[in-house]
Formats: C-alpha cells, structure tokens, sequence
C-alpha cells in the first residue's frame, strides 16, 4: 500500500487547483472582450448606430429588446409579461452586464428568440453591445 505524506498532498492538491482555475474562469470576462469576440466572429466591426435601431425596433414579433429593457437602458426595466424588474442594460449603469460569457449567451438567445425568433447573428449582438458600451453617466 502507497502512503501519501500530507506535503505531497498539498502540493497535488495545488497543482490540480492550479490546472482548473482557467477553466473555471473562463466563463468571466469584460463586455469589452465579448465585444471583441462577437465582432471577430461576424468579421466586421460593431455599429452602435445599428445596435440602438435593432433594439428599439420590432423584427416581426410583438416585442422590442426596448419592450422591457426600455428605450433607454440606463435604467430598470420591467418584463413585458411577467412584470419582473430588470437591472440596467448599460454595463456603465449595471457593472455585472456583460461579465459572464455564459449568461451573455443564455439571455440573448432566451430574448432574441422572443423578439427575432431566432438567435441573433454575432453582428446583431455585436452592434447591441457596442451602441449599450457607449451609453455613459
């Protein structure tokens, strides 16, 4: 039978932490960095001129983005159905926007589903992001 001293095992412990802590922050990042990866995937720059019309506009579908995250996102919103108050869309007025890739996704696919009926183009969501980073208090 092998017996592992209590050093040994601190120092596996370490390395094995060490070897997960990218893998369990890589899910964290800046809206400035899902700006980035979101404009390389569509392969052309983000348009917030763009973005503030596809939030504000309807696609076809009863809702706007702007339905419950109002026209202006610097404020609360509130849930078009459900009533739920929603924080600031505007990262400079809620600094937990946009700082979880997989939140990020989860909630434009759940919304871009109920206003575009599909999942936005990493252009659209591109554009969205860049239009709300230039709202400033």
């Amino acid at each position: 039978m092998v017996t592992l001293s209590s050093g040994f095992f601190r120092l596996w412990l370490l390395a094995l932490i060490g070897s997960a802590l990218p893998l369990l922050c890589a899910q964290a990042a800046t809206p400035a960095e899902q700006l980035a990866a979101y404009s390389a995937r569509a392969g052309t720059p983000a348009q917030p001129t763009r973005g503030q019309q596809f939030f504000n506009n309807r696609h076809g579908h009863d809702w706007s983005c702007s339905s419950c995250h109002t026209v202006n996102p610097t404020v609360p919103g509130k849930h078009a159905s459900t009533g739920k108050v929603i924080g600031p869309m505007a990262p400079a007025y809620n600094p937990e926007r946009f700082t979880d890739t997989a939140k990020t996704e989860k909630w434009f696919r759940r919304n871009c589903n109920d206003v575009v009926g599909r999942e936005c183009s990493a252009g659209e969501k591109a554009d969205v992001l860049a239009w709300l980073l230039t709202l400033k208090p």
